[in-house]
């Protein structure tokens, strides 16, 4: 049986102090440089103009090999046998592999992000059913950021596999709304009342021209089509700003927008199954009636 009192402990410290100083020197230095040296990739990307999302990818895969180099060295250094060591971290790293296949899946979306560079970071973008600004791809996930300045954090594997709308990368954008008319109204008033709305917009560019056209023949409206292009910037606040003024300058020129309406109708069957007239309304009676 091991005895812990018959063990010269301040031998064995003075035996293996030097070791593990200079085992925990690698660790601890290795850990510092390679967090200085993978924070300079991007810097580095940057100059050769290369995308800031691929800088900040390419610095997150590099660090964590940097650590398990690290971390290997280092126990190389306090004598363990590095080979057996490295046979173990492979089969381990098939058998996580193996298990984390989902994971793994958004690594390689990851590196096609990157690659193939549907977006950029600064982009707003519509992927996995939400819309906002790509601040950060990475190895798992990708980061953007909502209009209201919350943050979505998005597996790599549902972007790649659904629709990347850009709304950014051509730099101008439609704005388009549908308004409708009343049947008995004037399309073409209608149309020069509204075009006359957006070409007032200092933000509406010429080219592409805004035009108002006939979209459908609705259940209560006839709808028109009004569009016209604007800087991506300005999107949200000249769409909000038309419809407003759109709407004033309807009611100006007494342009009715209708609202959804149904008309019922009432009809009274006898015995037979003949339909007959509506009774008449009992008369009011004004006067109250004498006591």
């Amino acid at each position: 049986m091991f005895q812990f009192d018959r063990v010269n402990w301040e031998q064995l410290a003075m035996l293996w102090a030097p070791t593990l100083l200079k085992a925990a020197a690698v660790l601890l230095i290795g850990l510092w440089l390679a967090r200085r040296l993978t924070n300079l990739v991007p810097k580095a990307l940057g100059r050769f103009g290369l995308d800031p999302m691929l800088g900040d990818f390419t610095r997150n895969v590099v660090y964590i090999a940097s650590v398990v180099i690290i971390v290997v060295v280092a126990l190389g250094t306090l004598g363990v046998q590095t080979a057996p060591l490295l046979a173990v971290i492979g089969t381990a790293g098939l058998a996580i592999g193996l298990a984390l296949k989902d994971s793994l899946s958004n690594i390689a979306a990851g590196v096609m992000l990157v690659t193939l560079r549907p977006f950029r970071v600064g982009d707003v973008v519509n992927v996995a059913g939400q819309t906002g600004t790509v601040r950060e791809v990475r190895i798992f996930q990708s980061v953007l950021e909502g209009p209201d300045k919350q943050l979505f954090t998005i597996p790599n594997n549902l972007i790649t596999a659904d629709v990347i709308t850009n709304l950014t990368t051509q730099g101008v954008r439609r704005v388009e709304l549908v308004i409708g008319i009343g049947y008995g109204d004037d399309i073409e008033q209608a149309r020069q009342v509204a075009l006359a709305q957006v070409r007032a917009d200092a933000r509406v560019l010429d080219e592409p021209g805004a035009d108002a056209v006939v979209y459908e023949l609705g259940d209560n409206s006839v709808n028109l089509g009004i569009r016209c292009f604007v800087q991506s910037s300005d999107w949200f606040g000249t769409k909000t700003s038309l419809l407003e003024r759109i709407k004033v300058a309807f009611d100006g020129a007494g342009i009715n927008i209708p609202y959804p309406q149904r008309d019922t109708h009432l009809y009274l069957y006898d015995e037979s199954g003949k339909r007959t007239s509506l009774p008449a309304p009992a008369p009011a009676n004004d006067a109250p009636d004498a006591a």
